[in-house]
């Protein structure tokens, strides 16, 4: 479940897309006998010279049976990061891929909340559930600032319906909730009984689980990545 840099693999990237403004989708080569379990990720790094050392965490976001890796990525053109150089690639660039980890592994029916490109993780298991017409009982709150970065909201909008519940914290728009997730929103909205996966930013994440727990949530159905890496 830990993240490791063993089992180098050299993938070729097949094609990437823009899914908002600043959010990449990349389809990439899947390695002979490569399995994960929705929600893990693996540790990329960039075959170019000096960047080869530089490991990023990066989530599967397709499903385990297709024949190619998919990564949504969120770049960040004012950082020279790994993410920014990942945007640039082109098809026929190579990355670097490892062993898969991660602690986000679905338990049961309960609520996906996310904030920003913390979605990442969900993306797999929402399309693995619906796959196998395992959505309903779940419900997901997804964190955004304006609209203009909900990633995959069509898809996330026809999945869940109205169990599919946007929030802005920087705009104020119709068909959305406006504010931040919080203790009170929770309060209004939940089932305490059920489980709760979050991904975002540590401060999100950390504040959310606080909030859970006074809610009278129990720790063993709280699901969070434990391991937390910054670009």
């Amino acid at each position: 479940m830990e993240p490791t840099t063993d089992n180098p693999e050299k993938v070729r990237v097949l094609m990437s897309e823009f899914v908002t403004h600043d959010v990449k989708r990349f389809v990439v080569e899947k390695p002979s006998g490569y399995e994960y379990i929705p929600g893990q990720a693996n540790l990329v790094s960039l075959d170019t010279e000096g960047w080869k050392d530089e490991f990023r965490p990066f989530t599967f976001t397709n499903l385990n049976q297709d024949l190619v890796l998919e990564f949504t990525v969120k770049g960040y053109p004012e950082h020279d990061g790994v993410t920014k150089r990942l945007h640039e690639l082109q098809a026929g660039d190579e990355i670097i891929l490892h062993e898969p980890f991660g602690t986000i592994v679905y338990q049961g029916p309960g609520y996906f909340l996310a904030g920003g490109a913390g979605i990442t993780p969900f993306i797999a298991i929402i399309r693995h559930l619906k796959q196998h017409d395992r959505i309903q009982g779940n419900t997901l709150i997804f964190s955004n600032k304006e609209a203009k970065d909900v990633i995959l909201e069509k898809e996330f909008r026809e999945t869940f319906g109205d169990d599919f519940i946007p929030t802005l914290t920087k705009e104020k728009r119709n068909g959305y909730e406006h504010g931040r997730i919080d203790k009170e929103f929770l309060s209004k909205r939940v089932d305490t009984d059920k489980y709760f996966y979050v991904c975002g930013p540590d401060a999100f994440v950390k504040d959310l689980v606080s909030a859970l727990k006074e809610l009278g949530v129990d720790e063993d159905r709280i699901v969070v990545e434990r391991l937390i890496f910054m670009d």
